[in-house]
């Protein structure tokens, strides 16, 4: 799991390889992801935008980029969160992803 926080909103992913939906041998990995947003600070923010970066040990790194998250661009309050999930496919079975929010 990696966590990181920026001027009051915390951030958590959770990553977990789904071999029911995987095909390894045909380089079909699927990995779901659980991301929660925490506003630890004291002002409301709304998700406007997310980027991700998707690093594929055998494919070129794709970008994520667009309004919100699933389809939502939620307004989160102090004390707050916000969570959702989503999935990527990689060529194998090894990657990473990083990425940012605009609050």
């Amino acid at each position: 799991m990696g966590t990181d926080v920026t001027q009051g909103i915390r951030v958590e992913v959770r990553p977990r390889f789904e071999p029911a939906h995987s095909d390894v041998p045909q380089g079909r990995c699927i990995f779901s992801y659980r991301v929660r947003i925490v506003n630890e600070g004291s002002r409301p923010v709304k998700l406007l935008r997310r980027l991700w970066h998707i690093h594929d040990g055998l494919a070129p790194v794709r970008e994520v980029e667009g309004p919100g998250v699933v389809g939502e661009t939620p307004v989160i309050a102090p004390g707050e969160r916000y969570t959702y999930e989503s999935f990527c496919d990689l060529r194998s079975g090894q990657g990473r992803m990083q990425g940012s929010y605009l609050m």
